[in-house]
């Protein structure tokens, strides 16, 4: 590898990083990456897009207080270029925008300072953004925000996200109307004439290689700044191109070598601190149930964080502070490193329970402090024994019925993969595998894995409109008595504009046992994935509403009237029946 030093070379409307290995192109003041060669190719970006659709960071916002739209879309073009790094082992560059109030509806009121940065020696670049929020700008929403690079078709066709996702791709060019039908939405379209006869017939949607996010709600008189990164870009240094076993084995070496890295030392912003200058918090979790056992359980596995002040819980639908995650190991130890400075709850869930704990302290993370929290007992909700349970407590629907994909709709990749989920329009099955009444679940005799459909979803009917859906549980009670007041425990995996309706023995009882109102906004039914923000609801179930012998739990997802109907829903993650703790009301 060379060990020439990094070289920043400043142009009228261009700025070059190079350090001999690979040189990056930006636009000045925008910040747009327009070119970066490496390894004999002059440009790895889509020469044939216009230069500001090259490489670049985006956004998408709205006004506070906004509906019906999911809000604006923005390139982020720096209006001020600033050197604020250079010698021979690194060079770090700013781009900077800031929000005025003539600008009030047309840009995101925010200051945005996007950097790049090149090491000498080092096969890659990296890029971080500082947006700040000031307490005297109007408060806004921003659902999305992120770094995209567009590849040249004709050198990239092969994509790897993980040892059991990866795969030859189609081309861009599939998508056109000529080459693909549309289908249910705008980024779902079947390829009908791709230009490699093998795509024939698959799916091509960006949902099938698709992570998770969240939506930041910046309210009046909130001041806020946060640090987006560092990305690495890398670059591959493996030797065989023709084969991508050594190429994703190459990539996988490099992550590793990053995360062992991280923080970062080199970025010069003080708005990210080093690692002196954090703190870490260690300590030890159990379990505490004692209708699984009288003694305390390891924490095997649990999820153990650190995140912003709040309710149990609260984490997951906090994006304004930073979080800091680990898993705890078979005997419930942890350890958190690296944290920033700042006051902090502590958070954890452990698959296996339902529930959200919290550490009933603030943490107060210090330079360099060293915080051992010892040992946490959490106690998850618990009345009586179990009488019954559908699913496993792990915040995921994965364990549930999953049908086979229409064969009209077929991606190769999640053929025989665990993954079987992120096929296209498996919301449609339920119709077809429920055609006359809605699904009747027994308790005793019938099999969640075969038998619980893993989203309920509506009906369509006969005109094409939709209608919701009623799920029965059918249970016996034996040993009962009406003075005993039994628990149901439902978790939900995700929601989706649903609204979801319980009752007990009389379907069409008004009002409702228990109704959750509308909930969730996740979409997880149409971009296949298998969980979103959890939901969890305690439901006392009096003895007046039960019998002895034969019972029936009805659930109804009500909403289905808006024309995204047939992604209105829910998938449950674990549902649980106690039995007073005093009674020996028991199930058959």
């Amino acid at each position: 590898m060379s060990s020439q030093s990094v070289q920043l070379i400043i142009q009228d409307r261009y700025v070059v990083m190079d350090n001999g290995i690979l040189q990056v192109t930006l636009s000045k003041p925008d910040g747009i990456v327009t070119k970066i060669q490496y390894n004999g190719i002059d440009n790895l970006l889509e020469v044939l897009d216009e230069e500001v659709n090259r490489g670049y960071w985006d956004l998408v916002w709205s006004e506070a207080g906004s509906v019906g739209t999911t809000g604006t879309f923005d390139v982020i073009k720096g209006t001020k270029f600033k050197v604020r790094v250079e010698n021979e082992d690194q060079v770090e560059i700013s781009f900077t925008r800031k929000w005025n109030p003539s600008q009030k509806g047309e840009l995101v009121p925010l200051k945005i300072d996007k950097r790049f940065i090149m090491l000498r020696n080092s096969s890659g670049f990296y890029s971080y953004a500082i947006y700040e929020h000031l307490k005297e700008w109007p408060p806004f929403n921003l659902p999305q925000t992120r770094i995209v690079f567009r590849l040249r078709k004709e050198k990239f066709h092969y994509m790897a996200i993980a040892d059991n996702r990866q795969r030859y791709m189609p081309l861009p060019d599939d998508r056109s109307p000529e080459r693909s039908q549309a289908l249910a939405y705008p980024e779902a379209v079947l390829l009908v004439d791709p230009i490699e006869p093998e795509f024939k017939g698959e799916m091509f949607l960006s949902a099938h290689y698709s992570g998770e996010d969240l939506v930041l709600k910046l309210k009046p008189d909130e001041p806020w700044k946060k640090v987006f990164g560092p990305v690495f870009i890398y670059l591959n240094s493996a030797s065989d191109a023709t084969d991508p076993s050594p190429l994703w084995d190459d990539a996988k070496k490099q992550m590793m070598t990053e995360v062992q890295s991280w923080p970062y030392k080199f970025p010069a912003s003080k708005d990210y601190p080093p690692s002196d200058q954090r703190g870490n918090v260690k300590g030890r979790i159990q379990i505490l149930d004692r209708y699984v056992s009288k003694d305390r359980i390891p924490g095997n596995g649990a999820y153990v964080g650190l995140a912003p002040p709040g309710d149990a819980g609260s984490w997951q639908r906090d994006c304004k502070g930073y979080q800091f995650w680990t898993r705890a190991d078979e005997k419930g130890y942890y350890s958190i490193q690296n944290i920033r400075e700042g006051d902090y709850n502590l958070y954890a869930w452990c698959p296996g329970f339902i529930g959200d704990y919290r550490y009933d302290a603030t943490i107060s993370i210090t330079a360099g402090g060293d915080i051992d929290v010892d040992d946490i007992v959490y106690e998850p909700p618990r009345d009586g024994p179990t009488l019954w349970e559908i699913g496993i407590p792990d915040r995921s629907a994965a364990e549930f019925y999953i049908p086979d994909p229409n064969p009209m709709y077929i991606n190769k990749l999640y053929v025989n993969h665990p993954d079987r989920f992120r096929q296209y329009g498996l919301w449609e099955r339920y119709q077809e595998l429920y055609p006359d009444e809605d699904l009747i679940y027994s308790i005793g005799t019938s099999d969640y894995t075969k038998d619980w459909f893993f989203a309920q979803v509506p009906r369509k009917k006969d005109d094409d409109t939709y209608q919701g859906t009623t799920w029965q549980i059918k249970f016996q009670l034996k040993h009962f008595s009406e003075s005993d007041t039994l628990k149901l425990r439902i978790a939900l995996a995700t929601a989706n504009i649903a609204e979801l309706q319980i009752q007990i023995n009389d379907s069409k009882a008004d009002p409702p046992l228990f109704t959750t109102g509308v909930i969730g906004k996740d979409n997880t039914i149409a971009r296949h994935g298998i969980h979103g923000l959890y939901w969890l609801y305690n439901i006392d179930i009096p003895g007046t509403l039960l019998v002895e012998g034969a019972n029936t739990l009805f659930l109804t997802q009500t909403m289905s009237t808006s024309p995204l109907a047939p992604f209105h829903g829910l998938m449950y993650d674990y549902i649980r029946l106690e039995g007073p703790s005093s009674s020996s009301s028991s199930t058959t």
